[in-house]
């Protein structure tokens, strides 16, 4: 009941709290996340993004909002089980990924490319608790955003249809 009532502000805080982790562990502890770490971070950016947009405009229905929170967890689960992926050597990465250099014949822009680039390989696990990835907390958070968001939209929505009839 709790969960049903507060899930808005619950999913949010949580996106925020994330967010603040990943930016003290890059900026504070100096962990270099890599391309799919980035890529990891879009949706609570988005969830954040949504909350502040659903606040303001109090009359849009929320609905709207946890049928965003679905997708964009969708989307972040596919990037986040990647990564996992590409860390255990099971998957490929994208080139992104990897720290190639572009091909040229120039050796002042290789110079250039070298210096410039910070190579973080996207298989190089560079935090893990307990012997879990990151990328593998992610995978779960994500995955648990996604099933409870998926029981408040089908009680959501079930409550609605009783009501309809």
């Amino acid at each position: 009941l709790m969960l049903k009532k507060y899930w808005f502000y619950i999913v949010s805080l949580l996106s925020i709290l994330i967010i603040i982790s990943a930016l003290i562990a890059e900026f504070y502890f100096n962990l270099e996340p890599c391309k799919m770490c980035l890529k990891q971070r879009e949706p609570y950016y988005a969830i954040i993004v949504g909350f502040i947009f659903f606040s303001l405009l109090k009359w849009l229905k929320k609905i709207w909002f946890f049928i965003g929170v679905q997708i964009i967890s969708f989307y972040g689960l596919f990037y986040s089980v990647w990564h996992v992926g590409i860390e255990n050597k099971i998957l490929k990465g994208p080139t992104s990924c990897s720290g190639e250099l572009n091909l040229t014949n120039n050796i002042s822009n290789l110079k250039e490319q070298i210096l410039s680039k910070v190579v973080i390989n996207c298989e190089d696990v560079v935090w893990s608790i307990f012997g879990v990835s990151a990328a593998t907390i992610n995978s779960l958070l994500l995955l648990m955003i996604f099933v409870i968001n998926a029981i408040y939209l089908r009680n959501n929505y079930d409550q609605k249809k009783e009501e309809d009839s």
